[in-house]
């Protein structure tokens, strides 16, 4: 069931669906950009979650009850365009698979390593939300084979362009940062850079494919240990 409820003095919380979906992602973006459009200056901010819409407002140009009847009127036809759901740009992203848990992995997974390898290249996965640090894109979902809970100690420092997952969702972190999440390997992509516009190349709803490659094609595309 949907619901709209404020958020704070400001915000307006629209949860859209009790469990994800693989399309939801894309709807839930699709609604965003509706409501900036309609809105204008009078939305500060759009905030995408998993099943949520965080909508932060103005209040010198519109207030709650306002929000809320035309919230409610985008909702009427939503999720819209049944034919469009599936889409949503994708991207691909080459990784050498050599992180440092990927043994572990396969251990835990009880797998080889090739047939994790193998099973997180294997298919496609959505952007889901896009947080913890600029850039760092939840992708779900994971094959439940490779479902594991967080490292029991996170790492300090985790090298920008690690390629990780944790439950079922999987992530590539844009720059060096504390993290928890498994390591299974690197990326040499860039997916945060201040000075590109946009700053990252993922958008909530966008689908995400993981291309394997070897060592000397890591660092033929510019990766660093």
């Amino acid at each position: 069931m949907i619901r709209v409820e404020a958020f704070g003095a400001t915000a307006l919380l629209i949860t859209l669906a009790e469990q994800p979906d693989d399309t939801l992602p894309l709807r839930i973006a699709r609604l965003a950009g509706r409501l900036r459009a309609e809105l204008g200056p009078a939305l500060t901010d759009c905030v995408p979650g998993w099943t949520t819409l965080l909508l932060h407002y103005d209040l010198l140009r519109i207030d709650l009850p306002e929000l809320q009847r035309r919230v409610q009127q985008a909702l009427e036809d939503w999720p819209g365009d049944s034919d469009a759901v599936a889409a949503g740009r994708l991207h691909e992203i080459a990784v050498w698979y050599a992180g440092e848990d990927l043994a572990e992995i396969a251990r835990l997974c009880g797998l080889a390593p090739a047939e994790v390898i193998d099973l997180h290249a294997g298919r496609d996965y959505r952007v889901g939300a896009i947080g913890f640090a600029p850039g760092f894109a939840y992708l779900g979902e994971l094959d439940e084979r490779l479902a594991l809970p967080r490292r029991a100690t996170p790492r300090t420092r985790v090298p920008a362009g690690s390629l990780a997952i944790a439950e079922r969702q999987t992530a590539v972190y844009p720059q060096a940062s504390p993290g928890g999440w498994h390591l299974l390997g690197r990326t040499a992509q860039r997916l945060f850079d201040p000075h590109q516009e946009p700053p990252c190349p993922l958008a909530v709803g966008d689908r995400v494919r993981f291309v394997p490659i070897d060592e000397a094609a890591f660092r033929a595309a510019g990766g660093e240990s």
